[in-house]
C-alpha cells in the first residue's frame, strides 16, 4: 500500500521541501527589512492602493489586500483542488487510511483553540483570535520532515500531508463561517447562479479549463462584495473541476493541480511572507511574550498541538479505530506532532481575518506565530533527529 501512495507523493514532498526553504528565507527577509532603515517604504508599499480595472469601475485595495484576497484566492483553489484528490482517489479515500489524519487534526484544532480561549478569555476582542493556533502549514512542516530524509518513514509524511490537508479544510470552514463580515443579499445572489453556472459545465463535462476561469474570476468579485471572505471563491471554484472516474481517464484537476503547483508554492506563498511576517522587534521582550494574544498563540501552537494531535492518535489507535503509520513508533508519531504546530502562514492568515478591524493587536499575532511555529520546528526536528535511525 505505502509503494502506491509513494508514487504520487515523491514529486509533492520534493517540491514542498523547497518551498518550505523559501518559506523561511521569505520570513528572515520580512523580518530584517521591518526592523531596518527600509522598514517605512516596506510597510507604505503594502499600504499602497492599487485598482484593477478602469477609471472609476473595478476593485481598488491596498497591495496587502490583493495578496491577503486575491492571491490567497489561487492558494486555497489549489489546496481544495488536493483534498478533493485525496478524498476521491487518495490517502483520505480509505476510511481505515484516513481516520487517523482525520481524528488526529481534529484533536490538533481543538486543543489549540481551547488554549487560546482560556488566556484570552476575559477580553471579547482578542477572543476572536481563537482560531489562529488551529492551523498548520503544510509546506513548511513537510519541509522540516524532508530535512531528516530516510530517518523518517514514508508513512509518517503521508500522515503529516494528509493531517496537514484536514486542517486546511477546518480552516476554510472557520473561515467561511466565523471570519466573514456583513452579507449583501444581491452578491450573494448573484454568488449562487455563478456557481450553478460552474455546475452546470462540470454536468457537461467540460475539459478545457478556460470557461471555468472566466466564470471564476466573475465568482470571485461577488464573493469579495457579498461580504464572504473572497478566498472561499477559490474553494467553490475547485469543487466543480471534474476528476477521473476512472484511472486512465484523463483528469482536468489533476492536469490543473500539476500546472499551477510551482506557482503556489514558488510564488504566491513566499510573497505571502514576505507581505505578512514582517514585524518591528524594537522594544520587544519576554513580557511582549505574556500578553494575552501571543501567548495564547505560541502556547496554542507549540503545547496545543503536539497534546491534540498526540492524545487524539492515541485514543484511536488503542481503541483500534485507526491504526499506527507503517514502519513508526509512539515516539516518531509524537515529533510528526510537534512539527504540526508550525502554523507560520496559515496563522498569519486567520490572524489577518481575526484582527482586520484591530490591528494594533497584528504585530501580537506575529510574535506569537513566530514563536510558536520556531519552538515547533526545532524541538519537532531534534527530536526526531534524535530518535530516529537512518
Amino acid at each position: 500500500m505505502i509503494e502506491y501512495i509513494s508514487k504520487p507523493f515523491k514529486w509533492f514532498f520534493k517540491l514542498e521541501a523547497a518551498s518550505g526553504l523559501l518559506l523561511l528565507i521569505s520570513a528572515v527577509i520580512a523580518l530584517i527589512i521591518s526592523n531596518s532603515s527600509y522598514s517605512t517604504l516596506y510597510f507604505e508599499t503594502l499600504e499602497t492602493y492599487l485598482l484593477v480595472g478602469i477609471n472609476n469601475f473595478g476593485i481598488k485595495m491596498s497591495v496587502l489586500h490583493w495578496i491577503n484576497d486575491a492571491l490567497m484566492a489561487a492558494f486555497f483553489f489549489f489546496v481544495t483542488l488536493e483534498i478533493k484528490r485525496e478524498f476521491l482517489q487518495g490517502e483520505l479515500s480509505n476510511r481505515k487510511q484516513a481516520l487517523l489524519p482525520i481524528i488526529a487534526a481534529i484533536g490538533g484544532m481543538l486543543v489549540p483553540a481551547l488554549i487560546y480561549i482560556y488566556i484570552n478569555f476575559q477580553n471579547n476582542v482578542t477572543l476572536n483570535g481563537w482560531a489562529i493556533p488551529s492551523a498548520t502549514d503544510i509546506a513548511f512542516s513537510l519541509g522540516v520532515l524532508s530535512l531528516l530524509g530516510s530517518r523518517v518513514p514514508l508513512s509518517l509524511k503521508v500522515f503529516l500531508t494528509a493531517l496537514a490537508i484536514i486542517d486546511d479544510l477546518g480552516a476554510i470552514v472557520i473561515i467561511a463561517f466565523f471570519y466573514s463580515g456583513d452579507l449583501s443579499i444581491i452578491y450573494l445572489t448573484l454568488l449562487l447562479l455563478t456557481f450553478i453556472g460552474l455546475l452546470m459545465l462540470n454536468k457537461l463535462n467540460i475539459k478545457k479549463f478556460l470557461p471555468y476561469l472566466m466564470l471564476g474570476l466573475i465568482l470571485w468579485f461577488f464573493t469579495h462584495e457579498s461580504g464572504i471572505h473572497a478566498t472561499i471563491s477559490g474553494v467553490l471554484l475547485a469543487t466543480v473541476i471534474p476528476h477521473r472516474k476512472k484511472g486512465k481517464d484523463f483528469s482536468l484537476l489533476t492536469k490543473i493541480e500539476h500546472k499551477i503547483s510551482p506557482y503556489v508554492a514558488f510564488g504566491i506563498m513566499p510573497l505571502f511572507a514576505l507581505a505578512n511576517a514582517g514585524v518591528s522587534l524594537n522594544g520587544v521582550n519576554l513580557n511582549s511574550l505574556l500578553s494575552p494574544v501571543p501567548l495564547g498563540i505560541l502556547l496554542g501552537l507549540f503545547v496545543g498541538k503536539q497534546i491534540g494531535v498526540f492524545l487524539f492518535s492515541i485514543v484511536s489507535i488503542k481503541l483500534k479505530i485507526a491504526q499506527m503509520p507503517n514502519n513508526s513508533n509512539w515516539v516518531s508519531l509524537y515529533g510528526v506532532g510537534i512539527l504540526t504546530g508550525i502554523g507560520f502562514t496559515m496563522s498569519l492568515f486567520i490572524g489577518n481575518l481575526a484582527f482586520a478591524d484591530n490591528t494594533q493587536y497584528m504585530d501580537g499575532v506575529k510574535i506569537g506565530v513566530l514563536a510558536g511555529s520556531l519552538l515547533s520546528t526545532l524541538v519537532g526536528y531534534f527530536l526526531l533527529l534524535m530518535t530516529s535511525k537512518k
